[in-house]
């Protein structure tokens, strides 16, 4: 995947290519859109890290004063191919379960088929789940159309009357009655906007290591600092002898935004009072509303010697907003683990003469147990 450089007006200027790469360059508006190939640096964290939600703010973040519907119009197409895309490998994932059920009847045990039944009936419910949600951010984002059109008209209509001579009473009163409605019109794409903001679900992002072509050394040691809106993220690392690289935190949880860009900056420690920033970058985030897990690689510095391997999957659903543990298959990791262990061949039933075997034997134990052997 490809994911592109935050342009100074924030609108899309070029088509983004899909790649394997996270093309975040630095922030000038003259730079060009750069691909990068896919890596994956050998990495060692510390052990005890655990995924950390550094936010001081509640759930639902203040409504935006000014409304981005343009903004709006692509941050909603890209979440609607990635619900898309979650509603495919998760129908993939019910058929693979109920052919195989249907294969396994003749030859399987009543435990096995109960677990693959459950399955498939956990992987219903998400699915359910998952339409409801995608239908409810249709409906949102319909609303939002309405009163886009409605804010749109006001302001023709306040164009219109401020254009011409308001010397009538009439006149003066449609000016002030258009202004109004402009501005209820305004505030009501503004909260709309921030409802579908919190329809977004979860960002998870690993962190992966540093890689750079002889830049890398032994003894290196590298402050990342990650700012998503209100949201930060700050982590250090250290190049070992072999090679490894060992950081203090290893993932983090951010919630996405509909107007804000991921801001990445890396920081080299040299000494106490001496640090050399190596890069700082603003990446677009759109086109990680994905299926499955997506390895991207950014650009730290202008010439790409140095890159930042992160691992990102998006969540649909936020932590406060979860399934069930018995219904919580909507990872796509998940998925991938569970198609390995659905191939796996079911036991075999006894034959008639196994069975009768295990009768005998059942039997002969009694007699012993009895002494009439």
């Amino acid at each position: 995947m490809s994911l592109s450089v935050r342009p100074q007006r924030r609108v899309l200027v070029t088509k983004i290519n899909r790649s394997q790469s996270f093309a975040g360059v630095n922030s000038s508006a003259d730079r060009p859109f750069r691909n990068l190939s896919p890596f994956t640096p050998t990495v060692s964290r510390k052990t005890g890290s655990r995924v950390s939600r550094m936010f001081s703010m509640s759930h639902k973040s203040p409504p935006p004063k000014v409304p981005q519907p343009n903004r709006l119009d692509e941050v909603y197409e890209a979440l609607k191919k990635g619900l898309t895309a979650y509603l495919e490998v998760h129908q993939l994932e019910l058929e693979k379960l109920s052919t195989q059920i249907r294969e396994s009847k003749r030859n399987s045990r009543l435990g096995f088929l109960y677990d693959l039944d459950k399955q498939v009936k956990s992987i219903e419910r998400f699915l359910r789940r998952l339409e409801f949600h995608a239908s409810k951010i249709d409906e949102l984002y319909e609303a939002y159309c309405i009163q886009r059109r409605l804010r749109d008209g006001a302001h023709n209509m306040v164009k219109a009357y401020s254009t011409g001579s308001p010397g009538s009473r009439e006149a003066r009163e449609s000016l002030a009655e258009a202004s109004k409605g402009y501005k209820e019109y305004t505030e009501n794409m503004c909260l709309l906007e921030n409802e579908l903001e919190s329809q977004l679900g979860e960002f998870h992002i690993r962190m992966k290591g540093l890689a750079g072509f002889a830049r890398l050394c032994a003894g290196d040691q590298y402050e990342i600092f990650m700012k998503y809106g209100r949201q930060r993220w700050k982590l250090r690392g250290r190049i070992e002898v072999n090679s490894k690289q060992v950081w203090d935190s290893e993932e983090m949880v951010f919630l996405p935004l509909v107007t804000e860009f991921l801001s990445i900056k890396v920081t080299e420690l040299k000494s106490l009072a001496n640090h050399v920033v190596v890069g700082n970058v603003s990446c677009e985030t759109k086109d990680l509303f994905a299926a499955l897990p997506q390895v991207v690689a950014v650009d730290i510095n202008d010439l790409g010697t140095l890159k930042l391997s992160l691992e990102v999957t998006w969540n649909p659903f936020d932590k406060d907003d979860q399934p069930s543990a018995a219904s919580s298959v909507n990872k796509a990791s998940t998925v991938n683990k569970r198609f390995s262990t659905y191939n796996q061949s079911p036991p075999d039933t006894p034959s008639l003469r196994e069975q009768a075997f295990y009768v005998s034997v059942h039997q002969a134990g009694l007699l012993r147990r009895h002494g009439r052997w």
